[in-house]
């Protein structure tokens, strides 16, 4: 892998820490979500008239993509309005790939590694160690419980559209178009739901704010475009594990930007989980 596609993936899984911390950083982590999903589907919407359509046998699993992703958005905010983005978004992302990794190996019967159970291992003590990590950073360990029980929750929705999305993409003949239909039918019901329930509460929470959702959107949409732009170019094992230092960008950024207080403990166990996380993408 050159080092160019290292930066370029590098920069992927930044992006992807950041839209996460457009959506932390606002009042209501609802309206930010469906705003930065707005913004994706723009993007998307502008650049789908012009690409290679899925084919029809890959728009089943799209549909059901598109269901588990609204579910995932819907976590997503709960997880960030009660907790530390420090705590959540490394259990989101770190159980994730646990899960497929176990499915793949009880349901579908994948022959797994000895490194991979390595990785395993050091996962699961990443995320037991984040997952007794106490408190947020305002001393609230209720609401810690309540952000950490959304988090694993949605990792095994992220897990589901993963393993969904992994049948899908191979169907539809066109991975790229088959991505940004998700993007645009997830962003539509999401502004759907939030138009039929707090329509006037989010177009008053929104002024001023459309920056956050075209600046989130888009890099929604880079993170994952620059990804699989460069799996055409290196192994998909070797960018998945390096797409796993968003954790470490998402904890840096929650550290000097959100200025959440990152204990000793999280982070080493964030530092287990992403060094996990990254055995299992590479084995």
């Amino acid at each position: 892998m050159s080092g160019f596609v290292v930066l370029v993936v590098l920069f992927a899984a930044f992006l992807h820490a950041a839209w996460n911390a457009a959506i932390k950083i606002g009042t209501n982590k609802y309206f930010n979500t469906v705003l930065v999903t707005s913004g994706a589907g723009l993007v998307c919407a502008a650049v789908l008239p012009f690409v290679r359509q899925p084919a029809f046998e890959s728009w089943t699993f799209m549909l059901a993509s598109v269901v588990l992703q609204v579910a995932y958005f819907y976590l997503l905010a709960a997880a960030y309005r009660h907790g530390d983005m420090s705590q959540a978004y490394p259990m989101m992302r770190g159980t994730a790939p646990l899960l497929v990794a176990l499915v793949s190996a009880s349901v579908i019967g994948e022959a797994v590694p000895t490194l991979r159970w390595l990785g395993l291992g050091m996962l699961v003590l990443g995320i037991l160690g984040l997952s007794l990590s106490g408190q947020t950073s305002n001393g609230d360990k209720s609401q810690a419980l309540a952000s950490r029980g959304f988090a694993l929750l949605n990792a095994c929705f992220i897990a589901g559209y993963t393993v969904v999305d992994g049948i899908g993409v191979r169907k539809s003949g066109a991975p790229a178009a088959y991505t940004m239909w998700i993007f645009l039918l997830t962003a539509l019901v999401l502004l759907a739901i939030v138009l039929l329930r707090d329509r006037q509460a989010f177009f008053a929470y929104i002024r001023g704010k459309y920056f956050l959702g075209v600046a989130g959107g888009t890099a929604s949409v880079a993170s994952y475009g620059l990804a699989l732009w460069a799996m055409t170019l290196a192994p998909v094992a070797a960018i998945a594990a390096l797409r796993e230092t968003s954790i470490l960008f998402a904890t840096a950024i929650a550290a000097w930007v959100l200025h959440e207080k990152i204990s000793a403990r999280r982070l080493t166990a964030i530092l287990l989980a992403v060094a996990g996380a990254i055995v299992i993408r590479y084995t």
